[in-house]
């Protein structure tokens, strides 16, 4: 046992398997898969290795949470045991993995399943299963408009077409005159942040001067980069995940090209941003304009906020070792509780009907690790349990983002 309070057990189909240190489950009843007199097993995958890997510290912070809630008396008297497994972002490997959890492991519920195209080959099944499919840590659209045709199946974060309306608002307030140009990922999780920029565009559409996509197979980015600074472009929009969003602001800094950058708010990492600055010199993300939604533990703000205290200890406890201002540990603390918070309020009669009942009717204000004024609320037919941001500025003297303007909700 090490002093994370998870360890590690080994590979399973070539992933890592995280599992929280509970002792061994009972077996659970017929109608209720990973429910025992004692525990809740839940099953998810993250990218642990691959070339979404920056995103595994979401999986820990989530892993971190768990256990210190275990160590707190669990939730309705039963331990939380999650295996997480690392798929490196590969779809084929998320399918494999997911039917393992649910047919051999036989999980109660899949939670916080990382990337959009991941999750979009892997609910179908866990449909067809009737698996709550919750909590997804992924900001696409679909999440929140297919429930008629996935109902088992909710996101959590703001999604991305609403984040990509912030975007357009300010600019058409701020630069109503700008040269747009776009990298963006070549799949389903790129194309929703370019259709939600083009939809709160609207009429002046015709500001987006260059649109150029890349496949996570690619290198790096560079000539992508060097494509769109010929377009003359003055303003620059990453939609990528962290290790392209690094690479983009060390090119675009590099080739001595300096746009107003907006960065999509799950690339928006202090790690992102500490290894542009490293390569590339604070000029490259000086300014650098995002959303947030949850709190980040690199703005020296938040200090004395009980909420960032609690984060604070449960790293220091849990995960001693890691960096306390990579903000995706935040992010997988904050969907923990709200995962927590949907298990206690289902009860001791823990079912997946009742659970997904308390999912799609939640109405959560007191989750310490986002941002005051951010609400998590669904409804049967509201499927967005987030849909409130604010602007962020970074600032490279003090090494974070500071936010500003009021919460604005891209729904309303």
């Amino acid at each position: 046992m090490n002093r994370s309070g998870f360890r590690f057990t080994g590979f399973v189909a070539g992933a890592i398997v995280l599992a929280l240190t509970v002792g061994a489950a009972a077996p659970a009843a017929a109608d209720d898969p990973g429910v025992s007199a004692t525990t809740i097993l839940l099953g998810g995958t993250h990218p642990y290795s691959g070339p979404a890997s920056a995103y595994a510290s979401i999986g820990k912070g989530a892993i971190a949470y768990f256990a210190y809630v275990n160590d707190n008396g669990g939730v309705n008297g039963r331990k939380i045991e999650y295996k997480d497994l690392d798929d490196g972002y590969s779809p084929p490997q998320s399918v494999q993995l997911t039917r393992q959890l649910v047919d051999q492991d036989h999980i109660f519920a899949m939670f916080n399943q990382l990337g959009t195209p991941v999750n979009v080959a892997t609910r179908p099944y866990l449909n067809q299963n009737q698996v709550p499919d919750v909590y997804l840590a992924t900001g696409a659209t679909m999440w929140g408009t297919d429930s008629d045709k996935f109902p088992w199946t909710i996101g959590w974060q703001p999604d991305y077409q609403s984040e990509s309306i912030v975007y357009a608002r300010y600019l058409l307030k701020e630069h109503p005159r700008a040269k747009i140009g776009v990298l963006y990922q070549n799949d389903d999780y790129g194309a929703d942040y370019l259709a939600g920029l083009k939809k709160g565009l609207g009429a002046r559409a015709d500001l987006l001067v260059k649109a150029v996509s890349y496949e996570v197979t690619d290198p790096d980015v560079t000539s992508q980069i060097a494509n769109l600074k010929a377009s003359g472009a003055d303003t620059f929009f990453i939609f990528a995940t962290p290790k392209f969003a690094a690479q983009a602001l060390i090119a675009a800094g590099g080739q001595s090209w300096h746009p107003q950058i907006f960065l999509n708010n799950v690339s928006a990492s202090q790690t992102v941003l500490d290894a542009a600055v490293k390569a590339a010199g604070i000029g490259a993300v000086d300014g650098v304009i995002t959303t947030q939604y949850y709190k980040d533990p690199a703005d020296s703000s938040w200090a004395n906020d009980a909420g960032m205290q609690l984060y604070k200890r449960v790293m220091a406890k849990y995960l001693p070792a890691a960096d306390v201002k990579d903000n995706e540990y935040m992010y997988g603390m904050a969907a923990a509780f709200t995962m927590v918070d949907a298990l206690k309020q289902s009860g001791k009669n823990l079912t997946r009907q009742g659970f997904m009942n308390v999912v799609t009717h939640l109405h959560e204000t007191n989750n310490p690790f986002l941002i005051p004024g951010i609400t998590i609320a669904t409804s049967p037919t509201d499927r967005f349990p987030i849909r409130q941001e604010r602007l962020a500025k970074y600032d490279a003297q003090a090494g974070h983002f500071v936010g500003f303007g009021s919460v604005i909700n891209a729904r309303s």
